[in-house]
């Protein structure tokens, strides 16, 4: 036993090893199911697995655990996706911190960990929505991936190919730099703080999407609001019913700058997604189940710091 009270890791049992590599198996397992509860438990039966196994059969823990990984999240994937259609209203990625994954070290691993990203790979089928993590995400070679799935590599790069399809379809790769995403979060918190809500004809797309996820256990908008008119109006009616919040804190969420508001007693954590100078679409978490880590429960990350901690 340690001294502060935690069980002693004994070097030759496997747990360290496996926790080193923790936080790249929990950044699979989270991008995969958008959920760090869901993260959570598959890492840990990951563990459970691995310290179970003859790790003398096993030249590449990395490899091997990532396999493991992987397959248990696409099973939970699949089981998820049925309680997913049948939620209450929109549903939106669980918010966390960046820094509970591997650092990231590049945009496009950053973009595959934004809320708007995972929000879109819910239109993937799970094997789409693996290929696309392992690939983007972790750059793994076509041959491990193979091996993971059960496919072919030309299967690989067709679901590959196909998830990229579909993602196009909603957005565009040419992402907001850190800056001119914070700097519209900043516009745009200040134009609803002050009520000057013409301002925000400027920040927003003309085909702005607002989506809200109350998931039935807090007041939301249950459908998306779609429209820079609509979005303001959308807007303006909150602001009339409970006035302005002045308990905001911008936090960095999912690698980037986003918004925990608290308005008529609700927490809600808001983020945007930035592209082309615009904000395209609002993605307002009220759920709080899917809060924990905004409310404190969790380590929140100041806005800023876990940015030059993945850098």
């Amino acid at each position: 036993m340690n001294a502060d009270g935690r069980p002693a890791v004994s070097p030759d049992d496997g747990t360290a090893e496996f926790l080193a590599l923790r936080p790249r198996l929990l950044g699979i397992a989270y991008r995969l199911l958008g959920s760090m509860w869901d993260a959570e438990d598959v890492v840990a039966d990951a563990m459970v697995r691995w310290l179970a196994t003859d790790r003398t059969e096993v030249r590449e823990p990395a490899a091997f655990l990532t396999t493991v990984v992987s397959r248990l999240a696409i099973d939970q994937l699949r089981r998820a996706r049925t309680t997913r259609e049948t939620y209450i209203g929109t549903w939106l990625p669980e918010p966390v911190s960046a820094a509970a994954f591997d650092p990231l070290d590049s945009l496009v691993k950053r973009e595959t960990l934004s809320l708007a990203t995972l929000r879109l790979m819910e239109q993937l089928t799970p094997p789409e929505r693996a290929v696309f993590v392992l690939r983007e995400a972790f750059d793994l070679p076509y041959a491990q991936i193979e091996e993971i799935l059960d496919v072919s590599a030309g299967n690989a790069r067709q679901l590959l190919h196909r998830a990229q399809s579909k993602l196009a379809g909603g957005r565009r790769r040419a992402e907001a730099d850190p800056g001119e995403h914070a700097a519209l979060l900043e516009q745009l918190l200040r134009a609803v703080g002050s009520g000057e809500l013409a301002e925000l004809e400027e920040l927003l797309a003309g085909d702005v999407v607002a989506y809200n996820d109350g998931g039935g256990k807090t007041r939301a908008a249950r459908k998306p609001v779609v429209g820079r008119d609509k979005v303001i109006r959308f807007i303006g009616n909150l602001l009339r019913r409970f006035g302005t919040s002045t308990d905001v804190h911008v936090l960095e969420v999912n690698g980037e700058p986003a918004a925990k508001i608290s308005l008529g007693g609700q927490d809600s954590l808001v983020s945007l997604d930035v592209r082309d100078g615009r904000v395209r679409s609002i993605l307002t978490v009220l759920n709080p189940d899917k809060l924990a880590w905004v409310r404190g429960d969790g380590e929140a990350v100041p806005a800023g710091e876990a940015q030059a901690a993945s850098e």
